[in-house]
């Protein structure tokens, strides 16, 4: 038996839905560990989509526990609608089944306007963010000014902590013209909400110890992808919180001997939501056909998401920074119609081969793409369940990425659907 954790090894929206779901259903315990309400996992099941944005997969399977780490943002209002919307599709959702962190902390109201009016303000220098003030509520966690949950329990340890937060960010809004923020309206709103917070709030990180202690499987699902960690990524250009493996053992306060083996989840291609670089980039119409394929648009956000060439660079630099022990590629079917596929090996900077993606925002910009071409299979893979039975030279291609990449392939996807998957290695075995 293992704990595994998933991580998206490229910018995000690599398919974990999918891979999470099937996992969920065979582990006791599932497990967010950082980012906010932008997940954006989306899961199929008996014909019925859910689309999650905060809420661990396992919610929508019974007898699994869910838990929500200290490492995650909480949009408290967001929390309890996305609930609503579970019940209203006859999901239970209770303290038996949902965990939150007495330590996790909230996005409030004004974190979500910092967020627009930075990004409105930034002109052509903006993030492309969600919008949602997940990192203006990483920044008060880190300024040690944040609302917790724990806050919600005393009403004159609230009105303290709002007194201490509102101080800074008013402050701000006052420089911007902005109107400031009133105490007393929040406070009130927050404490008409707390009973239906705090009931599902525990210790977390002993609540780990004790399915650790029963011999539980435990699932630890990050969001976004380790292009998008604040450390490792295409900085500025990245979500506020670190989206690698590690993560799991301080967004839950478990140690990293928890942590058993690493998911990468990877697409056959590469795609990326928002600003910033990305070398591989198709901007033609093989671009416009893959993404059209891989109906590749925002579950939370709905936007459009740029596709490119598989970066086998990228990704051998993901694993290596996270310590991904397999991967579970995704979307194989979507390359089924191209005469030639391509994977990027090297870059060229300023005339010279490297083999990394450089941490410099200038450099990462200037680099060109050095390919390896392949022919593609001209024929359907969907729904394929077996390698052997996959055209041949999508075999090629796969073994080709599997030994560039220098991890194994664990699974391989041909639909969205969980059943077309080809399962190689099983992340919980032994």
């Amino acid at each position: 038996m293992k704990n595994v954790v998933v991580v998206g090894s490229q910018w995000g929206d690599e398919g974990k839905g999918k891979i999470v779901d099937w996992l969920s259903s065979e582990a006791d315990v599932i497990a967010r560990f950082q980012g906010g309400h932008n997940a954006g996992h989306t899961l199929v099941i008996n014909g019925v989509t859910y689309k999650l944005r905060l809420l661990p997969s396992g919610i929508v399977r019974k007898n699994k526990v869910s838990i929500i780490g200290n490492g995650v943002v909480i949009d408290p209002w967001a929390l309890l609608e996305e609930i609503k919307e579970m019940k209203s599709k006859g999901v239970e959702v209770d303290p038996d089944n949902l965990i939150i962190s007495e330590s996790a902390n909230l996005i409030l109201p004004f974190h979500q306007e910092m967020d627009a009016i930075r990004e409105d303000a930034a002109g052509k220098s903006k993030i492309g963010t969600t919008r949602r003030g997940i990192g203006p509520a990483y920044e008060d966690k880190v300024g040690r000014r944040s609302i917790r949950v724990m806050d919600l329990i005393s009403e004159n340890n609230l009105d303290h902590r709002l007194e201490t937060v509102l101080l800074h960010h008013n402050a701000i809004r006052k420089g911007l013209g902005k109107k400031i923020f009133e105490k007393d309206k929040l406070k009130k709103n927050l404490l008409k909400i707390a009973p239906e917070i705090l009931k599902f709030s525990k210790p977390v990180w002993k609540k780990i110890d004790e399915f650790k202690t029963q011999g539980k499987k435990i699932l630890f699902e990050g969001a976004q992808g380790i292009l998008l960690d604040v450390d490792h990524g295409t900085y500025p250009f990245v979500t506020s919180s670190n989206t690698v493996a590690s993560s799991a053992a301080t967004g839950t306060g478990c140690g990293p001997d928890t942590i058993n083996y690493v998911l990468g989840i990877t697409k056959a291609y590469t795609t990326r939501v928002g600003e910033g670089p990305f070398p591989t980039e198709l901007r033609d119409n093989i671009g416009e056909l893959i993404g059209s394929r891989g109906k590749e648009f925002g579950t939370v956000t709905s936007r459009k998401r740029r596709c490119g060439w598989f970066d086998g660079v990228l990704v051998r630099q993901t694993i290596k920074i996270s310590g991904i022990n397999g991967i579970a590629l995704t979307k194989l079917d979507v390359l089924d119609e191209l005469d030639e596929i391509k994977m990027c090996v090297k870059y060229k900077l300023n005339g010279k081969e490297i083999d990394y993606l450089p941490a410099a925002f200038d450099d990462q910009l200037k680099v060109e793409p050095i390919y390896k071409i392949y022919p593609g299979w001209k024929s359907s893979t969907k729904g394929i369940k077996e390698f052997n039975k996959l055209p041949q030279n999508a075999k090629n291609y796969i073994k080709e990425l599997e030994a560039f990449i220098e991890t194994k392939i664990s699974s391989i996807s041909t639909s969205p659907e969980r059943k077309d998957t080809i399962l190689i290695e099983d992340p919980f075995k032994d």
